[in-house]
């Protein structure tokens, strides 16, 4: 039998060319992956080179039907966690093993996590709140992961740059649904505390959130913008500095871009002597596991997390099986859960804190 040897050298690009009757340039495209390369043309360089009795490289072996990678952001956001888990028991129920790769502050990057689960021949991979949520990321990236032949589903984020199946909740309507409850019960002086800008979940809440206010209290776009809008990081950290700033401005309620900011944002208003919720509102976003039992029990709009979870999974084996992924966006509507972090707005200006003098309707 011909021993099992490996392909770089040039001569066995010929050998491996004459077999599959193609050219030699063909040949080193599929070898390395490269696009542009016809579905028939791959399989016949590839039956060459196990005709040959050549090893194929790694990244063109068979795919092991059991693992499937799942890399997130670090897990001290327990709405990462519980997505995590909704995904992992909806591959095991299918059959498959899921993979968790996560991200951590001076850790691994999502593209060598990439890089070793490709390696590892997983089926796929879901992303979640990855680099595809980032404007300012090369999206190129997914393109080549595309063009290894990996199927891939985005979770949190979008991008027309990307080929691939897109799974979101609705942050817009999210925002409507807090906005509209804190109007109902009397408030007119609302801010928003997000992350970042260039994240596509932040800016979709921006807008829905622009829009809500000049919808429910007719305030301008560019009023809410300058004096309601406060960019933070995303942890309990990033929620008190942002609810402080818009404390300092004579907001008596505040919508949080996750609940671990919303933390924060209650953290800030006692630390000015405001109790929560009698003179100073919170709404988080996401209702993460034990957020209900907070002190006191946290008003947030509920991500659509099961529905999101198996919907990646379906999609991504969908493609797995051979049927290809649409190149679109799945979007799940929020809920609204009302607990004990909202009430009616306190009458009047605190002492101490001015109403800012440019806050006024169009």
């Amino acid at each position: 039998m011909r021993p099992v040897q490996s392909v770089p050298v040039t001569i066995r690009l010929a050998d491996i060319a004459a077999q599959a009757g193609v050219s030699e340039a063909t040949v080193s495209r599929v070898l390395n992956g490269k696009p542009s390369v016809a579905a028939g043309t791959r399989q016949s360089v590839l039956a060459a080179l196990d005709v040959l009795g050549y090893e194929r490289p790694l990244r063109l072996r068979q795919r092991s039907e059991g693992l499937v990678g799942l890399i997130t952001p670090e897990l001290d956001n327990p709405i990462f966690p519980a997505l995590a888990q909704v995904i992992g028991q909806a591959l095991t129920r299918q059959g498959y093993t899921p993979v968790l790769a996560t991200q951590t502050p001076g850790g691994s990057t999502e593209d060598e996590l990439t890089e070793m689960l490709v390696d590892r021949a997983v089926a796929g991979i879901i992303y979640v709140s990855g680099l595809h949520a980032d404007t300012t990321a090369d999206m190129r990236r997914y393109g080549h992961l595309r063009a290894q032949g990996v199927p891939f589903v985005l979770v949190d984020g979008f991008s027309a740059k990307v080929q691939a199946p897109f799974i979101s909740p609705d942050d817009r309507a999210a925002m409507t649904l807090a906005v509209a409850h804190l109007v109902s019960l009397g408030h007119t002086r609302i801010g928003l505390a997000v992350g970042p800008k260039r994240f596509v979940p932040v800016q979709r809440k921006i807008e829905g959130f622009v829009r809500a206010l000049q919808d429910q209290l007719d305030l301008s776009s560019e009023v809410t913008e300058s004096t309601l809008i406060q960019h933070s990081l995303y942890s309990l950290e990033g929620g008190q500095a942002a609810a402080a700033a818009l404390i300092e401005r004579d907001c008596t309620a505040v919508v949080c871009a996750s609940d671990m900011m919303a933390l924060g944002a209650i953290r800030a208003a006692r630390q000015r002597g405001l109790e929560v919720p009698r003179d100073f509102s919170v709404v988080g976003f996401d209702d993460s596991p034990l957020i209900a039992f907070t002190d006191p029990p946290l008003t947030t709009i509920r991500k659509p997390v099961p529905a999101m979870g198996q919907a990646a999974v379906r999609t991504l084996l969908e493609e797995v099986a051979g049927t290809p992924a649409p190149h679109s966006e799945f979007v799940f509507m929020p809920e609204l859960v009302v607990r004990g972090s909202t009430a009616s707005a306190p009458h009047g200006s605190r002492i101490g804190v001015p109403a800012p003098k440019d806050l006024t309707s169009r």
